[in-house]
């Protein structure tokens, strides 16, 4: 069984189709996906659609993003964020036209199940942003950091790579695990297309609200596989804004 990690969707369902046959992914292999399923492109309802239907025949795990929240707030409640209006959530209220209230419901019982972190049996930890807490993610008492934080990578962005895990200077944040897996923060920021690592992290989301590409990668051999870019899968759409 391969266990394959999946960056940030945003409504992007041809480059998941894609990317997922790219991979050549079967029942056999286990699905993490980091969350931020929806805004962004035209298909995030077509994308939990999916998901859920691929959660039939895979293991997956599906972590929440920060736009996950907000969309789970409208099903929910009706409510409109307004940063969530105009960072993809206009796109995702339109991909929503056609679906029933019980679809609705359907897709708002999937969003309320995720999980806001998952660490496996080899202690490497997936999550959507990171968290603060020198403790780990059992002791972050700032929720919406698990979805928001971007300090967790910044910090190891600046890191020395010469300092090791046992040294006394290494980030207590860094050493209950052996890997840790995000999304959220576009690796495009950094003019890189690809996924990227600093110290133990690694970064996942390739840009594909935006001018990049979705990333599958496996945890154990790091081969990545890749979709077309977003922008040439969507040719009449924009994307999300920035």
């Amino acid at each position: 069984m391969r266990t394959l990690v999946i960056g940030d969707i945003h409504g992007g369902l041809r480059a998941l189709i894609q990317v997922l046959d790219e991979a050549k992914v079967t029942a056999n292999d286990r699905l993490i996906f980091l969350g931020d399923y929806v805004d962004g492109w035209s298909e995030s309802a077509q994308v939990i659609q999916y998901l859920i239907e691929l959660a039939k025949t895979n293991s997956c795990i599906f972590i929440k993003g920060n736009h996950d929240v907000w969309c789970e707030q409208w099903l929910a409640e009706g409510i409109e964020n307004k940063i969530w209006y105009m960072h993809g959530g206009k796109e995702t209220l339109e991909s929503y036209q056609s679906f029933t209230k019980e679809q609705k419901a359907t897709h708002l019982d999937f969003f309320e199940a995720m999980p806001l972190y998952h660490i496996d049996d080899n202690k490497r930890l997936f999550v959507h942003a990171g968290f603060t807490s020198m403790h780990g993610v059992e002791r972050e008492y700032e929720i919406q950091s698990f979805y928001f934080d971007r300090t967790l990578w910044e910090m190891a962005l600046t890191m020395d790579k010469r300092i090791k895990k046992d040294s006394k200077i290494y980030p207590n944040r860094l050493k209950h695990y052996s890997e840790i897996y995000i999304g959220h923060t576009p690796t495009t920021n950094y003019f890189k297309m690809h996924p990227m690592s600093a110290a133990n992290v690694w970064n996942i989301d390739t840009g594909a609200a935006f001018t990049g590409r979705l990333s599958v990668m496996g945890v154990d051999t790091k081969e990545i596989f890749q979709s077309d870019i977003l922008k040439d899968l969507y040719p009449n759409e924009k994307g999300r804004n920035k």
